[in-house]
């Protein structure tokens, strides 16, 4: 006992016989700490709801598919039941003159003419029997083919679902994780919390201003809005840029949601998709398609109303609106914002036209 009390002591901690004591608890993390997972966690979720918004789309490709394979088989059993009909007479008519072969029938004929015309009738007539066994034999591989057809397109469709589940079920997930860590703060330390995300936007915004590239882009559009100005004119794609701008800064205020396409709330590639569509083009749904299928420009050379597009998945996307400034649906919990067009890490830039 005396060992077990000297032991006790040189440890700092008296220890009472019987007496059970917890592990003391896990240093809290630092709201740095919490800053990162939540930002990740939301990344994962943005990421993820572009591959449900791809599904959704190839769904929705798949469907229309079907449709047409099935508009298709309409029309081919249309003409297969004509050619049964053809070849229903047909045979009637053979029934009808005793089914002995037209050949056969020609040499019990006493008239030289009538036998002479009557081999030209019958030439004519296997010519228009081949003719009908062949389309026949067409339009049943047609329908053949349209029956493999839509069986893959129903594997496709079946495929696209499951992948737009998967990517709703992790969108969910992430979202609940995020939303669940930002709860866990007190109201002053969620506070701070989006001051961290301010502060480390505008340590990017900086950085990115003091480029080469983006010191080009200002002086191109200083230069630009004076010769605008002088000559009271502007190119026809300037000006659908200048709607889409238009567009997306009145949206402003408007909440993030995914997946959200306006006009009350939004995702990041649901405002672009819109602001494009006010300024009379239709450009790709998601930010991923986007910077696969737009032309690309270079940083140097983009102009208001080009699309910024986000790390290196692609999965976030912004609408550029001059002086180094763009505006975006952020995040869950955010609103669409005016912001530094490098206050995140740019993959490059896309101009729909």
């Amino acid at each position: 006992m005396a060992t077990a009390l000297v032991c006790a002591v040189v440890t700092g901690v008296i220890v009472t016989p019987g007496v059970a004591y917890a592990d003391p608890s896990p240093p809290q993390r630092s709201l740095e700490d919490v800053h990162r997972e939540v930002e990740d966690l939301y990344r994962k979720a943005e990421s993820a709801t572009d591959a449900y918004n791809a599904a959704s789309e190839a769904q929705s490709r798949q469907e229309k598919s079907i449709v047409e394979i099935a508009r298709s088989v309409t029309a081919a059993q249309a003409r297969m039941a004509r050619l049964k009909n053809q070849a229903g007479a047909l045979a009637r008519s053979q029934y009808r003159a005793g089914g002995m072969p037209d050949g056969a029938r020609l040499f019990f004929d006493a008239a030289p003419d009538s036998f002479l015309d009557g081999v030209s009738l019958a030439h004519k007539g296997e010519q228009a029997t081949r003719g009908l066994l062949a389309q026949v034999a067409a339009t049943q591989k047609k329908l053949d083919g349209y029956a493999k057809a839509a069986g893959e397109r129903w594997k496709k469709l079946d495929s696209e679902r499951k992948k737009k589940e998967d990517a709703k079920k992790e969108i969910e997930t992430r979202l609940k994780d995020a939303k669940r860590l930002e709860e866990r703060l007190e109201e002053k330390e969620r506070e701070r919390l989006r001051r961290i995300e301010e502060e480390r936007a505008r340590e990017a915004q900086r950085a990115w201003l003091a480029t080469e590239a983006v010191k080009t882009v200002t002086v191109k559009e200083a230069g630009a809005n004076a010769s605008a100005s002088a000559s009271g004119a502007s190119s026809a794609s300037t000006t659908e840029g200048g709607r889409a701008v238009a567009f997306a800064t009145a949206q402003i205020g408007k909440n993030y949601v995914w997946g959200a396409v306006g006009p009350d709330t939004f995702d990041c590639s649901g405002l672009t998709l819109r602001a494009w569509e006010a300024a009379g083009s239709a450009i790709p749904r998601t930010s991923q398609e986007q910077w696969r299928q737009l032309p690309k420009v270079d940083v140097k050379d983009m102009r208001p109303g080009d699309l910024v597009i986000y790390f290196k998945d692609a999965s976030h996307v912004a609408l550029y609106v001059g002086d180094g400034m763009m505006v975006h649906a952020p995040r869950p919990g955010r609103q669409v914002t005016m912001a530094g067009a490098g206050s995140m890490p740019i993959l490059g830039v896309v101009r729909p036209r």
